[in-house]
C-alpha cells in the first residue's frame, strides 16, 4: 500500500462519503457518554454546566479541528490529560478568587472563574496555532517515552482519584488531588449504596461488554443506557440534572492581576500537552492508515478548534486516540469524517439533551474509572524490569511528580533528567570511541610504524564527533590511557566532522598537558568545521603548527622521527 500525505488532502472530499458518514457516527456515539462523563467531572459544584461544557468541547473541537487539521482521520475532543489540567486549574482559580470573596457560595465562585477559566482555553488554542505557523510540530514529538508514559499513567491516576466518591455517591470538594483523598473516607464511611451499585455496574459493562456487539454499540454508550434505564425504577442515586439544550452563550474572557500566572501556566500546559497528545494519535493514525500526518497543520487545526471552543465555553480537546481508532475501523477516511463526527454530535445534544437529566452521576464515574484505567500504561510497568532500570525510575518518577506536584513540573523534570541520561549516555559511548595505539583501526602500515616506536608514540582516534557529556572525561581518560615513558601523542581527528565547546576546550586541556610533562603533540586529520571551531575558540594554538598533518601515517612518521633524533620523513600542512 502506498504512504500518502495529508497535505494534498481536500476538506470536501466526497470520494469515501459512506465510510466517513458510517466512521464519523460512530465516532459521535462513542464521544457522547465520554464527553458527558469528562464534563460532569470537572465542574463538581455544578455537573450539568459541566457536562454540557464536555458535550460543546467534543461538537467544536472535533469538527474545527478535522476541518483544518493535518491528519484526515483524526478524530478530536475533550480528553483525560486536558480535562485534568482544566480541572486543575479551576481549582486553583477557585481558591483564589474563592480568598478574595469568603462569603461568596461555591457555585457563585465557580461562575466568577469561568471568563478567566476558558480564557486560558482560548489563549492555549492561540498557542498552538502558533507552534504549527513556527513549524515546531516536529520537536514537540521529542518527548521520551518513559516521560510521556510517566506523564500519561499519572493522569490516569488522577482521573479514579478525582471519580473514586463519586462511585460511593458522594463527590469531592474541589478538582484537585488532595480533595478528592480528602474525601475518600467520607465516602466510604457513608456510601449511598444504590450508587455504588449503579457504579459497580457500569464498571462491569464497560470491562466486560461482548467486543462483537461493541462493533454496532460501544461499551460506554450501552452502560450509559442500562444503567440509567435502571436506576429509573430503583430511584435513589444522585443525578447529573438537565443540561441546556440550546447552542451555548458566547463568553468574553477575561483576565486579572491576581491570577494572570496562573491562567497563562495552563494556557501554556494545555497547548504543549494537547500538541503532544494530538501528535501522538496522528502517529498511531498513520501506522494504521499507512498515510503520513502534517504536524504543524494538526497544530493549527488543533489550535483553532480550542479557541472556537474557548469563546463558547467548551472544554479543550485534542487527538483522542480511542475515537480515533473507532472512526478508522468503521470507515472513515477522510475529514468528513471528523466533521459528521461533530455534527452528530451537536444533533443529539440539540434534540435529546433533557434525557441527560435522568443519568446517575456514578455511571459517569465508572465510565471515567474505566478511561483512567485504559490511560495507565500497564503495558510497559508489566515489561519495565527487562528494560533499563533509570528509565522505569525517570516514568514513575514523572508519574508521582504528575499525581502529587504539577503536571508541567513533572514533564519538565522528566525531560531534563532524561536528556541529561541521554547526554552521559552519548558521551560515555564517545569516550569509548577514543582509541589508542593498536587497537585502533589501523593500516598495516601504521601498526608497524607503532610497533617500531617502542613505546615512546602513542596515538588517540578520536572515533566520533565530540559532545560536552564527553569533555568532562576526556582529559582523564587519555592521561590515563597514555602509554608509561612516551615521549610524543598523536591525535587523529579523521572522523571528528564537528566538535563542540566543550571538547574542544577538552583538546586544548589535553595539548596543553601533554607539553607541560615535556611531550611533543601531533594532531592529523582536521577538516575545515573543526578547524574553524578551534580558530574561533583560540584553541587551535595550542596544537604545535608544524606538527599538523593531513594525513595521521604522516603524523605518526614525523613523530617517530622525532623521539628517535631523526629528521622528519613528512612536511607538514
Amino acid at each position: 500500500m502506498t504512504v500518502q500525505t495529508t497535505e494534498k488532502a481536500k476538506i470536501f472530499d466526497f470520494s469515501h462519503f459512506r465510510g466517513d458518514l458510517f466512521g464519523g457516527l460512530t465516532a459521535g456515539i462513542v464521544a457522547l457518554p465520554l464527553g458527558l462523563a469528562f464534563g460532569a467531572g470537572v465542574f463538581p459544584h455544578d455537573p450539568q454546566l459541566g457536562a454540557t461544557a464536555g458535550l460543546w468541547g467534543a461538537i467544536i473541537v472535533g469538527f474545527f479541528a478535522a476541518a483544518f487539521g493535518g491528519t484526515d482521520t483524526q478524530i478530536s475532543g475533550p480528553t483525560g490529560p486536558m480535562v485534568v489540567v482544566f480541572a486543575g486549574l479551576l481549582a486553583s482559580l477557585t481558591a483564589a478568587l474563592g480568598a478574595a470573596n469568603p462569603s461568596a457560595a461555591p457555585l457563585d465562585i465557580t461562575l466568577m472563574a469561568i471568563p478567566l477559566l476558558f480564557g486560558a482555553v482560548i489563549l492555549g488554542g492561540l498557542l498552538q496555532i502558533g507552534m504549527g505557523v513556527l513549524r515546531l510540530g516536529k520537536y514537540i514529538k521529542l518527548v521520551p517515552y518513559p516521560v510521556i508514559s510517566g506523564f500519561m499513567s499519572g493522569i490516569g491516576v488522577i482521573i479514579i482519584m478525582l471519580q473514586f466518591s463519586q462511585l460511593f455517591g458522594s463527590k469531592p470538594d474541589g478538582g484537585t488531588v488532595f480533595a478528592a483523598l480528602s474525601a475518600i473516607p467520607k465516602a466510604l464511611a457513608s456510601p449511598n449504596y444504590l450508587a455504588l451499585a449503579l457504579g459497580a455496574l457500569t464498571l462491569v459493562i464497560v470491562f466486560f461488554w461482548p467486543k462483537k456487539i461493541g462493533k454496532f454499540l460501544p461499551s460506554t454508550l450501552a452502560a450509559l443506557i442500562i444503567v440509567t434505564i435502571i436506576s429509573m425504577f430503583i430511584p435513589g442515586a444522585p443525578l447529573l440534572g438537565e443540561i441546556q439544550a440550546g447552542i451555548p452563550s458566547f463568553i468574553i474572557p477575561s483576565f486579572s492581576t491576581s491570577t494572570i500566572l496562573l491562567v497563562l501556566e495552563a494556557a501554556i500546559v494545555l497547548a504543549v500537552l494537547g500538541a503532544i497528545d494530538s501528535l501522538l494519535t496522528s502517529l498511531v493514525a498513520d501506522n494504521v492508515t499507512r498515510t503520513r500526518h502534517n504536524s504543524d497543520q494538526e497544530l493549527i487545526g488543533q489550535g483553532i478548534g480550542n479557541t472556537i471552543a474557548g469563546f463558547f465555553g467548551a472544554l479543550p480537546g485534542a487527538g483522542a486516540t480511542m475515537r480515533t481508532m473507532v472512526n478508522i475501523r468503521t470507515g472513515g477516511v477522510t475529514k468528513l469524517s471528523g466533521m459528521i463526527h461533530g455534527l452528530a454530535l451537536a444533533a443529539i445534544v440539540l434534540v435529546a439533551a433533557p434525557l441527560a437529566a435522568k443519568i446517575p452521576n456514578a455511571v459517569l464515574a465508572g465510565i471515567l474509572v474505566k478511561v483512567g484505567l485504559d490511560i495507565i500504561d500497564f503495558k510497559y510497568i508489566k515489561t519495565a524490569f527487562k528494560g533499563p532500570r533509570w528509565d522505569f525510575f525517570l516514568m514513575m518518577l514523572v508519574l508521582l511528580m504528575t499525581v502529587f506536584v504539577n503536571l508541567i513540573i513533572a514533564v519538565g523534570v522528566g525531560v531534563f533528567l532524561a536528556a541529561l541520561a541521554y547526554v552521559k549516555l552519548v558521551g560515555d559511548e564517545q569516550i569509548k570511541a577514543v582509541g589508542e595505539a593498536v587497537p585502533v583501526r589501523v593500516t598495516d602500515e601504521e601498526r608497524e610504524l607503532i610497533e617500531q616506536s617502542d613505546g615512546a608514540v602513542t596515538m588517540f582516534d578520536f572515533g566520533s564527533p565530540l559532545s560536552f557529556g564527553a569533555a568532562a572525561d576526556l582529559g582523564h581518560h587519555v592521561r590515563q590511557r597514555m602509554k608509561a615513558g612516551s615521549t610524543a601523542v598523536v591525535l587523529d581527528f579523521s572522523r571528528m566532522t564537528f566538535i563542540d565547546v566543550s571538547a574542544a576546550h577538552a583538546i586544548e586541556t589535553i595539548a596543553m598537558d601533554a607539553k607541560d610533562v615535556g611531550k611533543l603533540v601531533y594532531a592529523s586529520g582536521i577538516n575545515e568545521t573543526v578547524k574553524s571551531k578551534l580558530i574561533g575558540l583560540d584553541v587551535y594554538k595550542a596544537l604545535t603548527q608544524d606538527h599538523i598533518f593531513t594525513d595521521r601515517t604522516e603524523a605518526l612518521k614525523a613523530a617517530i622521527a622525532a623521539t628517535s633524533g631523526m629528521n622528519k620523513t613528512a612536511q607538514p600542512v
